[in-house]
């Protein structure tokens, strides 16, 4: 059976030659809760978290998402030069591609998990599985801040913290957040991706030896924390197009998802363990 977390918009990168609008025409920018926005595609997800005291982008998009990021945040409201921080999921193309050039636009500090800084720094040819193609390669862009697992940044009032979920790559982060809406507090997480991209090998990688054992740490993280608002790095991941068409509704916020976050958690690990049994049993 065909999961339906299945598919591009999951998380697998796709070549720079047939990088499709899904990935480079803005979707609608929308509130989505509190201070944070959606300003991406109808696959990126690309999100600003604003403040008195300036904007945190989490995502940067392609090279080319960067007019499109532009364009949202505009849209909405805001000054795209008031993006103080950088942030990314993970250190692949449709994530991080566009950070050189958003640092170069807005003079934002980009802050990246240290285990993905060698990947960022090196415009993607130290990724251990996509660095030998070079559809998969980007402009390198220096780094500001090393991050580590539980570190949090910190900009006006808010307050973001960084969970290292590896696998997906070695730095794989799920960014969580705290956000007021109605008088009411919510638990806000954007998830990394916890997807098995198709030619991962989980078992004898000498790239990378301990992928399986980082997908087990990835689950236990994801488990454990409490969600209300679920986001990611996809917007597949949390049937982004879907509740964006409920907004007018005038019903309850759809982005409040606990259950589907649940849901997609359960999903994922269960195409991780049969992916794993799967190579095992061919290894043997």
């Amino acid at each position: 059976m065909v999961s339906a977390f299945a598919g591009a918009a999951n998380g697998l990168p796709v070549s720079a030659q047939t990088t499709g609008k899904e990935y480079l025409v803005p979707f609608p920018a929308h509130h989505i809760m509190g201070n944070i926005y959606f300003v991406g595609s109808e696959s990126l997800g690309i999100y600003l978290i604003t403040t008195p005291q300036g904007h945190i982008l989490v995502n940067a998009g392609l090279v080319d998402s960067v007019p499109g990021i532009q364009e949202s945040v505009a849209k909405l409201g805001f000054k795209f030069s008031d993006i103080k921080i950088l942030l990314i999921s993970h250190a692949h193309f449709d994530h991080d591609a566009g950070a050189a050039r958003i640092k170069e636009l807005t003079g934002a500090k980009y802050m990246v998990m240290d285990a993905d800084v060698p990947v960022v720094e090196s415009g993607g040819t130290q990724d251990f599985f996509y660095g030998q193609r070079k559809d998969m390669h980007y402009p390198a862009t220096k780094v500001d801040r090393v991050l580590h697992d539980e570190d949090t940044v910190k900009l006006g009032d808010a307050v973001l913290t960084a969970h290292l979920t590896p696998g997906h790559t070695k730095g794989c982060t799920t960014w969580t957040m705290k956000v007021r809406d109605g008088g009411k507090s919510y638990d806000v997480v954007i998830v990394g991706s916890p997807n098995v991209n198709e030619g991962y090998k989980l078992v004898n990688n000498a790239a990378y030896p301990q992928i399986a054992d980082d997908y087990e740490r990835m689950f236990r993280v994801l488990r454990s924390l409490h969600c209300d608002v679920f986001l990611g790095a996809h917007g597949g991941y949390y049937g982004m197009e879907v509740k964006y068409a409920r907004i007018k509704d005038g019903d309850a916020n759809p982005f409040i998802d606990p259950a589907g976050y649940k849901n997609y958690v359960n999903d994922r690990e269960a195409a991780f363990r049969a992916e794993l049994a799967k190579q095992r049993a061919a290894a043997h």
